[in-house]
């Protein structure tokens, strides 16, 4: 099967018959330079982008809440949710950066981005919002990332196109120290004089049935420890070629997540200070059309004390249970809190809370509120059904965009209101 990836440029004609005259000779012009890519049967279709000449199945970011015609109204199935049942990871409570490229054409490299090399914006069938799609050898930094707390959680989406052949060019990323902005162009994978904790993932092996990752902790460029070739299947070209990555630095320690199978647990990790930048490297040349996507990157702060808020001051709001786009559908990487939670519930057999879901304004009033109210009582079927919590103890309600916690318009904003809460009765 054949697919035509066609580069559209807008340009300026000075009437609409010349405007399709110019029109029809770029579309020619882009036919014959553009490289044709070849894959067997739907490979392809899940992973590129419109430009192939599909329609997306979604435009809409993932995570937002905007209107949708249908509503899938169902929580995971209970052996979805039990995959998760050893995963420890809990983000942090405030979102203070959130990334999903709604704010960029299609085409374009990222605004807040930096690179020595190139990517571009693209959408992906079956696969809701934008992605940064990377292909080039180089490295990629999102500068509304300025620094990097001593606690905290970073979370992203990272897919590749099934198929991919490549043996030698794993995604890299790094929690980095820099001494000047321009320095990110050290953390390629190998490169000497870099100081911070690099981990790597390539969906790929020798024998084509696992992926293969590792990382290493370095300190100007002197390695403290490292773990290379571990065996992962989270992230596999053929059976498995999108994931969520999770980060949780606790100071020195540094703990990395691919979907629920934790990859890296060291203690001392980190030992240098100034840790403030998030790095992404690729370190060779990939084989045509093998490319990488990312998107959905949240970046929080704040260790949550559910116990501590729920027992003494009598309310605990969370970000860190996640749904589907337009649906209660909960998502299983929501694990880890709802099992803090239901720890908290079972330890104090007298609590009684009042689960009220929370949205961000996209869409519609009216569908934000009964969205809202779905999701808390998502919540409280989950409680009951997958951790025994009695559902006589759990009231729910739902007030959408109505109480925001923060006013401003931005994606960390929208992200820190669409939240759940539970008081205490």
């Amino acid at each position: 099967m054949k697919y035509i990836i066609v580069v559209c440029v807008l340009l300026m004609a000075g009437s609409a018959q010349g405007q399709l005259l110019n029109k029809l000779k770029n579309l020619a012009k882009d036919k014959v330079e553009n490289k044709v890519v070849k894959e067997s049967g739907k490979a392809m279709d899940s992973a590129l982008d419109g430009k192939h000449g599909k329609k997306p199945a979604a435009t809409t970011p993932a995570g937002t809440d905007k209107t949708a015609t249908t509503n899938t109204a169902a929580i995971p199935a209970a052996g979805e949710m039990k995959v998760y049942s050893a995963f420890d990871f809990i983000p942090g409570d405030k979102v203070i950066a959130w990334e999903d490229f709604s704010q960029d054409a299609k085409g374009d490299f990222p605004a807040k981005w930096n690179t020595n090399a190139g990517g571009e914006i693209v959408t992906l069938e079956g696969h809701p919002g934008q992605w940064l799609a990377l292909s080039k050898t180089g490295v990629y930094m999102p500068e509304f990332i300025p620094t990097l707390p001593d606690n905290f959680t970073l979370e992203f989406e990272l897919g590749c196109n099934p198929g991919f052949r490549n043996l030698s060019s794993p995604f890299s990323f790094a929690i980095a120290a820099l001494k000047t902005p321009d320095q990110y162009t050290r953390y390629m994978q190998g490169s000497s004089g870099r100081t911070g904790f690099n981990t790597w993932v390539l969906p790929n092996s020798t024998n084509g049935e696992t992926g293969k990752t590792g990382y290493e902790a370095d300190v100007n460029g002197v390695t403290m420890s490292e773990q290379q070739n571990q065996i992962t299947k989270q992230f596999h070209a053929k059976t498995k070629n999108f994931m969520k990555v999770s980060i949780w630095r606790q100071k020195q320690r540094v703990r990395v997540y691919f979907n629920e199978e934790k990859v890296v647990d060291v203690a001392k990790g980190l030992t240098a200070t100034g840790y403030n930048a998030f790095v992404i490297s690729l370190s060779t040349a990939r084989t045509e059309p093998d490319q990488y996507f990312i998107s959905n990157i949240r970046l929080a702060v704040g260790a949550p004390d559910m116990r501590n808020k729920l027992l003494t001051e009598g309310k605990f709001t969370t970000t860190g249970i996640l749904f589907d786009v337009n649906s209660d559908r909960i998502k299983p990487e929501s694990y880890g809190v709802l099992k803090e939670l239901a720890g908290v519930l079972k330890d104090n057999a007298g609590l009684k809370v009042k689960i009220t879901g929370h949205t961000d304004s996209d869409g519609e009033a009216a569908y934000n509120l009964t969205l809202s109210k779905q999701r808390a009582a998502a919540v409280k079927k989950v409680l009951a059904t997958e951790f025994g919590i009695d559902g006589e103890r759990m009231e729910t309600d739902g007030k959408g965009e109505s109480a925001p916690v923060d006013k401003a318009s931005t994606p960390a904003a929208k992200a820190n209101n669409r939240r759940v809460e539970f008081e205490k009765l």
